[in-house]
């Protein structure tokens, strides 16, 4: 099971730990009425106080994922709301899971790209350039597009989450998104640490993402390491 982050931008750690179980339930990585390891060798495999372990199950329990029997122990329940910060993030590793992390590359406002399709109501957008992880395995570079009458981001108060930053900070919630998944060429600007090299063939995700407007708020391109993580649709 990996570590929470420590990071700045990291998510509170409770919800770390919350976050990685349901994307492990979604992944069948944890089965229905699979019992936890006791708490105590949780919160140590995690490194982290049995009070956050306890928040983090809290959570779990109240959305329906989790059955705490007193003397016992903690059960998977599958078939609850299972809402997760990270309900819209496709990505897993190849055996499924894995908690979303991102490192910042850049954040600048500028002129829209003459590249980028259409979207928003202004010629302005803010560009986020990220490197992805899922738990410690790096497996995506991104550039997001947010529209420039979408707000303003301060780079200091970015999360992991970017949806959940735009709830906090710019007070709108994406509701819905639409991927195009192909292929495409690792841009010029991925980092020499990312695992393909530049002008490489990989896994290439389109989204346009939209909050309560008609024209979409968000346009995003996401480079993923194939040898390391698939795009995975789950319908129910």
């Amino acid at each position: 099971m990996s570590s929470p982050s420590q990071s700045p931008s990291a998510l509170p750690l409770y919800v770390q730990i919350s976050e990685l179980l349901i994307r492990d339930i979604a992944a069948g990585r944890l089965i229905d009425g699979e019992r936890l390891p006791p708490e105590r060798e949780m919160a140590e495999d995690l490194g982290i106080s049995i009070g956050t372990l306890r928040k983090a199950l809290a959570d779990l329990t109240q959305k329906g994922l989790l059955e705490r029997i007193q003397g016992s122990g903690n059960y998977i329940r599958q078939g609850g709301t299972g809402e997760s910060v990270y309900a819209m993030f496709r990505l897993e590793l190849l055996s499924g899971g894995g908690l979303p992390r991102a490192d910042v590359l850049d954040v600048k406002r500028m002129k829209k790209a003459e590249d980028l399709p259409a979207f928003g109501t202004s010629g302005e957008g803010t560009r986020i350039r990220r490197l992805r992880h899922l738990n410690d395995v790096m497996i995506a570079v991104e550039e997001i597009w947010l529209d420039g009458d979408s707000g303003f981001v301060k780079p200091e108060l970015l999360s992991d989450s970017l949806y959940r930053f735009y709830q906090k900070q710019l007070g709108f919630w994406i509701v819905r998104a639409e991927d195009r998944v192909t292929i495409g060429k690792v841009p010029g600007w991925a980092p020499e640490v990312f695992t393909k090299a530049p002008g490489t063939i990989t896994g290439f995700i389109e989204r346009f993402s939209w909050a309560d407007r008609p024209e979409p708020v968000e346009y995003s391109r996401t480079w993923f390491d194939t040898d390391r993580a698939h795009y995975v649709q789950r319908l129910k």
